[in-house]
């Protein structure tokens, strides 16, 4: 694997530090999209040490900061979790995002108040993808067995959606945005990018986003778009 940047500043929505952790990996590992699992390690020391030079470039410029892990919260080791907190304290850290697959969301509540002790309010990203069951379940495999968006949406902040892919329309993707926006308070429009996954990027739908779709999420303060999935500076 080619040697991945851990660390990025985001200056535009949602000003934040975003910093790329390693981890166990994810343990769904089933997605028919994904290959971020593939950045992970048994080695827990191994990761530690790794995570903790990258946690070091943390300033604290906008009091918040974004943590990803090619997976969930859950699969990073007690000294990582431990060093993330002693950077909140030191660098004045008051928002913590991170991200975590459906199947853990059993494991937030106590996330929460864990870092709420230190006064620092979390905010939680899941990857939906889509909202039509069917083709997130069926197509994309994603682990989530719940067609109601309002209870995939307790416990978490903020969702991911990813278009781009055969199947989907304008209508569709549409529906997405809407479903997302109303359910979670901030949503992250990834474009599908050529990875070593089974599925691949389906130019006709791009181009049917880019045209009918991204205007109405570009200039929204409560999407995040990534055309391509290293627009945040990290990966």
């Amino acid at each position: 694997m080619k040697e991945l940047s851990r660390y990025s500043v985001i200056k535009d929505k949602n000003p934040r530090e975003i910093v790329l952790l390693r981890g166990l990996g994810c343990a769904w590992r089933r997605c028919a999209f994904c290959d971020y699992h593939l950045d992970c390690s048994a080695d827990a020391a191994a990761n530690f040490e790794l995570n903790r030079s990258v946690l070091a470039r943390v300033t604290g410029e906008f009091g918040r900061l974004e943590v990803i892990n090619s997976g969930s919260f859950c699969e990073l080791d007690e000294l990582t979790m431990s060093e993330i907190e002693r950077v909140c304290r030191e660098r004045g850290i008051s928002v913590l995002h991170f991200e975590c697959h459906w199947l853990y969301r059993d494991e937030i509540p106590g996330l929460r108040r864990r870092f709420a002790a230190l006064g620092v309010a979390l905010r939680i990203k899941t990857g939906v993808e889509s909202f039509d069951c069917d083709f997130r379940e069926n197509v994309l495999r994603k682990g989530i067995a719940e067609r109601d968006p309002a209870k995939i949406a307790e416990g978490f902040d903020e969702c991911c959606l990813l278009f781009g892919l055969t199947g989907q329309t304008a209508e569709s993707m549409k529906a997405d945005l809407k479903t997302g926006l109303e359910h979670f308070d901030r949503v992250c429009v990834n474009i599908m990018t050529p990875n070593s996954s089974e599925l691949s990027p389906d130019k006709s739908v791009i181009d049917v986003f880019m045209r009918e779709v991204y205007p109405l999420c570009r200039e929204n303060d409560r999407c995040d778009v990534l055309l391509a999935n290293t627009d945040f500076g990290v990966g």
